[in-house]
């Protein structure tokens, strides 16, 4: 009979993976990594301020992939604002960086700088300001649902950062306003050969020219056949001379 005990001690998992119990639980996220914010400084105090200014490298795949993005560990600057608020942490930011893609028109390299504001609400996963838990109502859940949890009081801003970047980029970039493109035909640059161009040729017209020309092959032939009778006859006419 022991052992059945024992075993059952060793294994809780209900008290490990419940927030509500009372133990300290290992996060998720990794305070490690640049894009990872604490707010434990705010200490839950509404109208808490902290700013928080952070050089960091670019995630992978920031942007619109195969069309313009932030190269992945390109500088990035970012600027925080954590407000404390009953539900939670509110954050506002800005963050900077140069995109890197293709003009749409000319195929030439585009550069971007970026300046891109953002704002989110981190909501403590426990309870709301008066302590209850956040799904005690309804129409409380169905709000949360906008929301994302902090984790052990930490926040991962890339997902935050990824869709505030993909919504200010263009999704047809050009290198400039007014790019001309490509020839439709050669592919021959407009910007660089401005008055490059190709003959166009109607199609309804192309049996008539093919005829039209046909017909000037043989009134050459004809003129030419006649030089020659004549320069026949006046060669006879010297010799009977």
């Amino acid at each position: 009979m022991p052992a059945p005990l024992a075993a059952h001690v060793r294994q809780p998992p209900h008290v490990e993976n419940d927030p509500k119990a009372g133990r300290t639980l290992s996060t998720r996220l990794d305070h490690r990594n640049p894009l990872v914010f604490d707010t434990h400084e705010l200490g839950r105090r509404p109208g808490a301020l902290q700013r928080i200014s952070r050089s960091v490298e670019a995630p992978g795949h920031l942007g619109v992939e195969g069309v313009i993005g932030v190269p992945e560990g390109a500088p990035m600057e970012i600027d925080l604002r954590l407000e404390s608020v009953m539900e939670g942490v509110l954050v506002t930011g800005t963050a900077r960086a140069s995109a890197e893609g293709e003009c749409v028109r000319c195929l030439e390299p585009v550069e971007i700088d970026l300046d891109v504001d953002f704002q989110e609400m981190f909501s403590y996963p426990d309870s709301d300001d008066r302590g209850r838990s956040k799904a005690a109502a309804d129409d409380e859940a169905e709000d949360d649902e906008d929301m994302i949890p902090l984790e052990d009081g930490m926040f991962d801003l890339e997902p935050v950062l990824r869709d505030a970047v993909v919504l200010a980029l263009p999704m047809q970039p050009v290198c400039r306003e007014d790019c001309a493109g490509l020839c439709s035909e050669c592919g021959t640059n407009l910007n660089d050969n401005p008055d490059h161009h190709h003959d166009a040729v109607d199609a309804r017209w192309a049996a008539l020219q093919g005829l039209a020309g046909s017909l000037g092959t043989d009134e050459k032939d004809n003129m030419s056949g006649k030089a020659s009778d004549g320069d026949v006859r006046s060669a006879a006419e010297k010799q009977e001379k």
